[in-house]
């Protein structure tokens, strides 16, 4: 079963439009996986997971994802929902989003604005409801020996691997650490105000140190 549909620009990570929530079971966490969609969109963007297809594992289900044109069209299913049928989908979606003008689609700014794409959206995906039907039946036997070669993941290793490059990033960031004796505002006030004595006492120091050496043995 279909049950998320994101479709948004990967230059930005910007979510465009989305299909009509499906929850069937109350321990649905429709919230949840909506937050991770938008986790995986931002990760795209970010150019962390590939800029082609791609599988990631969460829980029961599973996200599918590919990339076209830079626009991302990404679908929650139940693990158990053919993979070979999701992807026909997203190809459903990406044909039908480039009907549309790309300038004005580069214009928007605001998440999910563009809600002339969600009624393509749920009209597309009750053609994948039912994956017995004639249709379905002759996409899933159609080059049936052709396996799909699409990276798998479990959202759990890209939670990870986000969070060792966030944490190597605030190590890179932060400044170098200082004592806080040494980076004291007062010893700062000290120091212009004593520094100029202090080059003045040592010059009269080595003044008179070549006056002894040199004027000595003259006055013998």
């Amino acid at each position: 079963m279909v049950k998320l549909t994101i479709v948004g620009r990967v230059c930005d990570g910007l979510p465009l439009a989305q299909g009509q929530r499906y929850v069937n079971e109350k321990n649905d966490n429709f919230s949840s996986y909506k937050q991770q969609g938008e986790f995986i969109l931002e990760e795209i963007s970010r150019g962390t997971l590939p800029l082609s297809t791609m599988t990631i594992s969460v829980d029961q289900h599973c996200f599918n994802y590919m990339v076209e044109n830079g626009v991302c069209f990404i679908t929650l299913c139940d693990s158990s929902y053919p993979i070979k049928l999701a992807f026909h989908y997203l190809q459903d979606l990406q044909r039908e989003f480039e009907k549309f003008d790309m300038t004005l689609l580069e214009k928007i700014t605001k998440p999910y604005s563009f809600v002339r794409f969600d009624g393509i959206i749920s009209s597309t995906r009750r053609q994948y409801i039912d994956t017995r039907t004639q249709a379905n039946l002759s996409k899933l036997s159609a080059n049936r020996r052709q396996e799909l070669d699409i990276v798998t993941e479990h959202i759990s290793e890209i939670f990870e691997r986000r969070r060792r490059t966030e944490m190597l990033e605030m190590m890179m960031e932060a400044p170098r650490n200082v004592s806080p004796v040494w980076g004291s505002k007062s010893l700062e006030v000290i120091a212009l105000k004593w520094t100029p004595i202090s080059i003045i006492l040592m010059v009269a120091a080595v003044l008179l140190w070549t006056r002894d050496v040199y004027w000595l043995p003259l006055s013998m």
